[in-house]
């Protein structure tokens, strides 16, 4: 295989020791086997449908669990389930997981066995009211768990400190998909014809639900984003997801990665943000053309109130952050930040774009209906948020209800008449766990390119040894060039015609939300960028075009 050293070296420093690491075939997955209790639960899953045992999926109001829940019950009816159904707890009036009163509702319609799906490592009074109910349950999940684990007849769970499965990173649509795998195999060793149920049918879900989790992209997530990635270009998917990359002018034929997490993702996510993920999880199941449009435009307009909220509540997060600069106070470590009137749906992506500018751990709260402040955390590298918050909850247990997540991002509730407290014991475990350097933002580049590299056909070789996406980084290179032209387009971008300085080749590139104090100056001739190669298609033409992440007057 050959490749230019650059990229050699880009693949190298991301782990990839071999060419094989590059062959992103099915073959190549891990095997079943080594996730804890998922051949138990295989046992479990398919006696219940040979005995024609109702069986209830318990989801999550994400994209994550929408598409766990739709390939669960996709491929429950496609090996002869008996009308298994789905519940998901709704974000405003139920809490999180598989609770007691979920339990319950499932028992109403007749459950015999419950599978969570994405949640259910922490549903303990659940499990315990399912087992009152003579209810078994199997839990598949892949968020942390505390040292002692529900009594569920079976826990999938990857990040079980007794699992040795090779891939911890599995999303939880990635846990539900191993667990179909070992419920195939249960069949072969059955002798039953069900065996042949093809499970990759279904990996176009998988590739969505891994990507809009944010989960790092180990070798084996990547051969699931990957074979999720060509079905869908080749047109073989659900045909929501097809609908909603339409809605989004994306032709799935030259689909990306990144073009599930942001353009289908936030799409889905809105419906559990704003209203109800069963939107979502519907417009995901559905073969009928009719109400697959008619949901994705729903969704759709989800997105786009979901988006005018979060407009509103940056504004509010803004304002808060100028009066610290003007009382001359510094910034500290983590922020906290709450407003009454914000919208619990929209907290996690608040949380998000305010860690992005300030660089630093933010968990941002907003009001429910009991007295408990909802928050959402977004952490930097190297500040594990779950185990900083779970340092508050040691410190002062009665200033956190409940909380979950993982090293990035987390999710808790605090009573409201503590969320001073809880304040100042989480600056103390701030002191604890970040050091000052850590809050120092450093962009890693890949180095310089060549003239000859900065090409079209460069890009497209990066862009064929993706997915690329949480780490494993899309390869981000910086360089000095010669500025041909400048302007403003779509109201805050900066729409750039550089020259490499030692050539007379120019090249297309664009910044996204420049500040527009600074840009455009027609008296910059030069200057210092970080981009990544891009290729524009545009009217059935291809051409590079540089993605400009910073950019310096040189």
């Amino acid at each position: 295989m050959s490749l230019p050293p650059s990229l050699r070296q880009v693949l190298a420093r991301r782990g990839v020791k071999s060419v094989q690491e590059l062959e992103l075939v099915a073959q190549q997955l891990r095997h079943f086997a080594g996730l804890q209790d998922v051949e138990k639960a295989a046992a479990r899953l398919g006696a219940a449908i040979e005995s024609q045992q109702r069986i209830c999926i318990v989801g999550d109001f994400d994209a994550d669990g929408a598409t766990s829940t739709s390939l669960m019950l996709l491929a429950l009816r496609e090996f002869g389930a008996r009308d298994p159904f789905y519940i998901v707890p709704n974000r405003f009036t139920d809490g999180y997981g598989l609770t007691p009163k979920l339990v319950e509702a499932a028992a109403a319609e007749g459950a015999q066995l419950i599978v969570t799906v994405d949640n259910g490592v922490s549903a303990f009074a659940g499990v315990e009211r399912a087992n009152a109910l003579d209810i078994d349950v199997i839990i598949t999940d892949h968020h942390l768990p505390s040292a002692r684990l529900p009594d569920a007849y079976a826990l999938v769970n990857p990040t079980r400190r007794d699992c040795n499965f090779g891939s911890r990173c599995l999303a939880g649509v990635g846990v539900a998909f191993y667990l179909l795998l070992a419920l195939r195999a249960w069949y072969r060793g059955q002798g039953s014809s069900k065996a042949s149920v093809n499970i990759a049918t279904w990996l176009d879900l998988v590739a969505l639900g891994t990507v809009a989790d944010v989960v790092p992209l180990d070798f084996n997530n990547r051969i699931l984003v990957q074979q999720g990635l060509a079905r869908i270009r080749a047109g073989r998917c659900r045909p929501g997801i097809l609908a909603l990359l339409q809605l989004s002018g994306r032709d799935p034929r030259q689909l990306q990665a990144s073009d599930l997490g942001f353009t289908v993702a936030p799409r889905i996510n809105a419906a559990g943000r704003l209203d109800d993920i069963q939107i979502g999880i519907e417009c995901l199941l559905s073969d009928d053309a009719d109400k697959v449009q008619r949901l994705a435009e729903q969704l759709d307009s989800l997105n786009r109130e979901r988006r005018s909220t979060e407009h509103e509540m940056r504004e509010d997060a803004a304002q808060y952050l100028t009066q610290i600069q003007l009382d001359g106070d510094s910034l500290p470590a983590i922020l906290s930040l709450h407003q009454s009137h914000w919208h619990q749906g929209v907290i996690g992506i608040l949380a998000g774009r305010v860690k992005e500018q300030v660089y630093r751990p933010v968990i941002a709260f907003a009001q429910a209906d009991d007295g408990v402040l909802k928050g959402s955390a977004r952490s930097i590298p190297g500040v594990h948020i779950r185990d900083v918050i779970e340092r508050v909850y040691t410190l002062a247990p009665h200033t956190v209800q409940a909380f979950g997540g993982h090293a990035m991002a987390a999710g808790l509730s605090v009573p409201a008449q503590h969320f001073d407290e809880f304040k100042q014991h989480l600056a103390q475990a701030a002191e604890e766990f970040i050091q000052p350097e850590q809050l120092q933002q450093v962009l890693l580049s890949d180095g310089e390119l060549s003239s000859d590299e900065l090409s079209l056909d460069m890009a497209r070789q990066i862009s064929q040894y993706g997915p690329w996406g949480q780490g494993f980084s899309e390869p981000l290179f910086d360089g000095l060039f010669k500025v041909v032209s400048q302007r403003i387009v779509g109201d805050k971008h900066l729409k750039l015609l550089l020259q490499p300085l030692h050539h007379a080749m120019t090249i297309d590139a664009i910044a996204f939300g420049v500040d527009l104090n600074c840009w455009p100056d027609l008296q910059v001739g030069q200057v210092h960028i970080a981009y990544r190669l891009q290729v524009n298609e545009f009217r059935s033409r291809s051409n590079l075009q540089l993605l400009v992440e910073h950019i310096d007057k040189a």
